[in-house]
């Protein structure tokens, strides 16, 4: 497919191919395929060196469900003041549990979820309103 890489989910290690097509990421996991489509140009840490780091860019506080999974555990609520990278939610998927991060720093205005839940991909599930700017 395209290049392996190797994630860690809960202290567990897994090998994925992934190959990226424009803005869409194409991810092979266990023999099943994911289209993934990620918000800011899909960039991966490795993609934008250090000129990609000095820039600080606006991104989404929309967080949607990457793939096809069941909501176990809520983090978060209504109100809540999130920093980015903190854990909203665990999403168990493919019997893996994945702790979905805040991408930004903010207070979560929105759940469209709760624990128990089953949810589709690219639905969004939680939306961080930023700090405002001051």
């Amino acid at each position: 497919m395209g290049e392996k890489r190797k994630v860690t989910v809960d202290g567990e290690e897994f090998e994925v191919d992934v190959e990226r097509e424009g803005d869409t990421w194409r991810v092979l996991v266990g023999g099943k395929e994911y289209s993934i489509q990620v918000d800011g140009g899909g960039h991966s840490g490795a993609d934008r060196g250090s000129a990609g780091r000095s820039r600080r860019r606006k991104r989404s506080g929309t967080i949607s469900s990457p793939i096809p999974g069941k909501v176990v555990t809520m983090h978060v609520a209504i109100g809540d003041q999130v920093e980015e990278g903190e854990v909203l939610l665990i999403l168990e998927a493919m019997k893996m549990q994945n702790e979905i991060q805040a991408p930004i720093q903010g207070t979560v205005s929105e759940i469209n979820c709760e624990s128990g839940d089953s949810v589709e991909a690219n639905v969004p599930l939680v939306i961080i309103e930023p700090p405002e700017e001051s």
